[in-house]
């Protein structure tokens, strides 16, 4: 129920919103270097759906569509309590996106003949899974057919988590109550989306490489591109460090600040801090196969032959207005992001939206902010 809200954020978001969306300074104006371009996106619809912030629904947007024609657009608050403008180029926790991260650390693996991805989890991380387990291969972890259940968890919502939001839980703990619960389903009979499989894949990369993740992360993908804003907080540290805009979700009726959170039990599977510019690198470069070589790229873009298979190597498939999109979502609490393009790159999208829902089912925030860029 969103029925109250603190008096000072109250105040702040009602400054703002009488404000509107064409109040200087706290909207910047959308850049449309393409937007009347006839193949170019559909600049109208998207100035509309950043129209209006901060509401209810969200503080702050940012937004970058690309490849045939481009346009920018950030609008809303860095802060309901000051009023500030959103950053363009702030920083926020991009949630899931960090499986693309995670999957194309693996690939590049493959691709060197350090794994195998059909070899299996039993082989790389022996101890592990129990003898209940049958044999689970990494191609399996990367496309979400494991057979492994969720594992622990300090809340599945946000209000349950939010009062354990400074605690710890290691990704081996979260390993650890997997693997005790059995086997969810036989490997490779059902597709289970979840974060479990990329937790498991974040300890191979480690086994295998002798490395931290992080440090994997940042020599494989983040160096290489450029994408200098962008890493993995250090352990528990519950902060964005850097320019970032404030994260809010609706608790018991308040809009309660929850930028602040150790995401330390995600790590592999949901950790990651960047922007969109960063993010847009990220997506350009993967589907250039610069990141990630021929034929292991491949694995991306190839759906497991399971009933409803809708995930491949961390990508998700969708078909919108004719068209088949490769992208991937990511949410925590306060934070909502998109990486999604077509494969030819014609049309690409990244964005950021400070979502006070963030961790629902995205499907009102995906209408609004995601779809009018592949209106035409």
């Amino acid at each position: 129920m969103r029925a109250r809200v603190p008096t000072a954020l109250a105040a702040s978001l009602t400054l703002a919103l009488a404000a509107g969306p064409l109040a200087a300074p706290a909207f910047a104006a959308p850049v449309a270097a393409s937007a009347h371009h006839s193949s170019g996106p559909d600049a109208d619809a998207l100035r509309a759906a950043i129209a209006g912030l901060p509401d209810a629904d969200a503080t702050a947007a940012l937004l970058r569509v690309g490849g045939e024609g481009t346009w920018k657009g950030t609008a809303g608050v860095r802060d309901v309590r000051t009023g500030a403008p959103a950053l363009e180029n702030g920083r926020f926790r991009a949630g899931s996106v960090t499986k693309v991260v995670t999957a194309a650390i693996v690939l590049q693996l493959a691709a060197e003949g350090r794994v195998d991805l059909d070899g299996t989890v039993q082989q790389y991380l022996p101890g592990l899974l129990t003898a209940d387990f049958k044999p689970v291969t990494v191609r399996q972890l990367l496309n979400y057919t494991s057979g492994l259940g969720p594992g622990a968890s300090l809340g599945d919502t946000v209000e349950e988590g939010y009062p354990h939001r400074f605690e710890t839980l290691t990704p081996r703990q979260v390993v650890a109550a997997s693997v005790a619960e059995g086997p969810a389903h036989d490997p490779g009979t059902r597709q289970d989306y979840g974060n479990i499989h990329y937790t498991v894949l974040g300890l191979l990369i480690e086994k295998v490489t002798g490395d931290s993740y992080a440090h994997q992360a940042a020599v494989r993908i983040f160096r290489p591109l450029g994408m200098r804003a962008s890493s993995f907080p250090v352990g528990a540290d519950p902060r964005v460090h850097g320019p970032h805009n404030r994260g809010y979700d609706w608790i018991d009726g308040e809009l309660t600040d929850v930028t602040d959170w150790n995401m330390s039990d995600r790590w592999a599977a949901g950790d990651l801090i960047s922007t969109t510019a960063d993010l847009q690198r990220l997506l350009v470069g993967l589907f250039r196969g610069r990141v990630v070589p021929e034929p292991q790229l491949r694995e991306m873009f190839t759906l497991p032959d399971v009933p409803g298979a809708r995930y491949a190597a961390a990508l998700e498939r969708f078909e919108l207005h004719g068209r088949v999109i490769w992208g991937k979502t990511g949410s925590r609490p306060g934070y909502a992001t998109v990486i999604a393009a077509t494969r030819d790159l014609s049309r690409t999208l990244v964005y950021s939206v400070d979502s006070t829902d963030a961790k629902g089912d995205g499907q009102a925030t995906a209408e609004r902010f995601a779809y009018p860029a592949f209106n035409r």
